[in-house]
């Protein structure tokens, strides 16, 4: 049953990651804080340029995960766009722009978890 789970957040973060690419998001860095916290298993961390790709962005990785069955249970900092938060439970993606993403430095807060990277999720 774990091993079921894990394939399905593995399966999750991936449509996430293409997600995000196909948007030309920048800088996609993924943490695995399943070993460090109950919050979620994996961190997805990108920024985009602007306000309108953020939105983008989010827009494309909430569409992506839903048409998959994977709904989204809290956004936050859409309407703003320096920083948007998707929470869809096992995964948690942030959407920065870049002054925000160097200044809450989500990489070295959690660098207790473990670097993933991206294509090996995909």
């Amino acid at each position: 049953m774990e091993d079921i789970v894990a394939e399905t957040v593995k399966r999750m973060a991936g449509v996430a990651i293409r997600a995000l690419e196909d948007k030309k998001a920048e800088d996609i860095r993924v943490i695995d804080i399943s070993q460090v916290s109950v919050l979620a298993d994996y961190f997805i961390i990108a920024n985009g340029t602007n306000t309108s790709q953020i939105q983008a962005l989010a827009d494309e990785v909430e569409e992506k995960l839903g048409r998959e069955g994977y709904p989204l249970r809290q956004m936050e900092g859409y309407d703003h766009a320096n920083w948007v938060l998707l929470d869809f439970g096992d995964i948690i993606i942030h959407i920065f722009d870049k002054e925000n993403r160097l200044f809450y430095d989500l990489e070295r807060i959690w660098r207790d978890g473990k670097m993933i990277e991206p294509d090996s999720l995909k």
